[in-house]
């Protein structure tokens, strides 16, 4: 008889993660011990580069806002059922549209060009999502592999129009015009001097906004209630009356329109024009958030931050320990991905089992006691 039972909530959010990221940080400190740095220095100087004073927090927060939009995009449509891997390309395409609105509207004000850019740049990442969305609900297409492709089509697309129609006739750079008035997205350090020199901006607040309005339409509108139904058992939502494929295809325009942010908060945040490979892997790295995060919000923000501590104080870390140099820090960010993502179960089958054996040694108690009550009356 198997003793293996489901694991109770609070074990699934909570215990594996932080298992998973024990092992993930164990293997990284072997690997930190081999080449002779001491693990407990490389993990305070990796803290303190993240969180230890105002510019380095700004930097975690600023890669951290990504890594929320990049794991919302993959949290809603994984709760439809579909894995999606299109964040890379979705963000990238939004970019576009994110450019030309600023360009169009640098004279005005930053409050005029921030929504119409979001607009712009969400109805292209939009579109990217619900490309495959519709061909994996109308066609059956799997949806891991179109994404993957339009990735692939989407960088192909930026780099032709980088270099052959946005260019400008003087410069040599495959990048666009620059925004230099209302295109930019104000950053923090324009109000508050404690953030330095870090990109932080008030894409940060929109990323928090991302979190509520997940939450709000995933568990509290019939909506959310439909791709969690889809996600859950597809069969179970077509014989309530659900349409399959309509749900499949809003879940991933809704997915690539949250991907599309991270156009703004780089392309207006921080670059100010429109450059090649601004996204930085920030959608392959949203699937690991996402996964960590058990695709909940509170999850995700908790994993954004996580990551984000990995990619500013990996810097620092790299820079006040040169014997761990940027590729191994890479390394490192890889493990903590591979353990908490790829291998996220790994912790699943022996807690299971051990959860079953402490039901099963309650109930055995509890029955043993019920006979010995019993033979005590007789």
């Amino acid at each position: 008889m198997s003793v293996r039972k489901p694991l109770p909530r609070w074990a699934d959010l909570i215990l594996i993660p932080a298992l998973n990221l024990t092992l993930a940080f164990l293997v990284s400190g072997l690997v930190v011990l081999i080449i002779g740095e001491s693990p407990l220095e490389a993990v305070q100087i990796l803290l303190f580069g993240a969180f230890g004073y105002g510019e380095g927090l700004g930097y975690t927060l600023h890669f951290a806002t990504n890594f929320v939009f990049a794991g919302l995009a993959f949290s809603i449509a994984s709760h439809a059922g579909q894995f999606n891997i299109g964040a890379e390309g979705q963000a990238y395409i939004a970019g576009l549209g994110a450019i030309l609105v600023a360009l169009f509207l640098d004279q005005t004000h930053w409050l005029i060009v921030m929504p119409l850019a979001m607009l712009a740049a969400g109805a292209l990442g939009g579109f990217w999502g619900f490309v495959p969305g519709y061909l994996a609900a109308k066609r059956g297409s799997h949806v891991v592999i179109t994404t993957i492709m339009f990735n692939f089509i989407a960088a192909s697309i930026m780099v032709y129009l980088l270099n052959n129609v946005l260019k400008e006739p003087s410069n040599m750079a495959p990048e666009s015009a620059s925004v230099v008035n209302a295109g930019k997205m104000p950053q923090l350090r324009e109000f508050w001097d404690f953030f330095g020199f870090a990109p932080v901006n008030v894409m940060l607040f929109v990323a928090i906004a991302a979190l509520i309005f997940t939450y709000i339409l995933l568990w509290r509108t019939e909506l959310g209630y439909k791709i969690r139904t889809l996600g859950k058992n597809p069969d179970a939502a077509h014989y309530a009356g659900i349409s399959n494929s309509a749900i499949v295809m809003i879940s991933m325009t809704i997915a690539g329109a949250m991907a599309a942010m991270i156009a703004l908060n780089e392309v207006l945040g921080v670059q100010n024009r429109l450059v090649l490979d601004f996204v930085f892997g920030y959608g392959f790295v949203g699937i690991a958030v996402g996964l960590m995060g058990r695709n909940h919000p509170i999850g995700i923000a908790l994993a954004a931050i996580l990551f984000g501590a990995l990619y500013q104080g990996g810097q620092e870390l790299a820079f006040m320990m040169p014997a761990v140099t940027r590729e191994m820090i890479v390394v490192i960010q890889a493990l903590v991905i591979l353990f908490t993502g790829a291998m996220e179960g790994l912790f699943r089958g022996p807690l299971e089992t051990i959860f079953g054996l402490i039901e099963f040694s309650k109930n055995s108690d509890a029955e043993t006691e019920k006979d010995q009550h019993k033979d005590s009356k007789e």
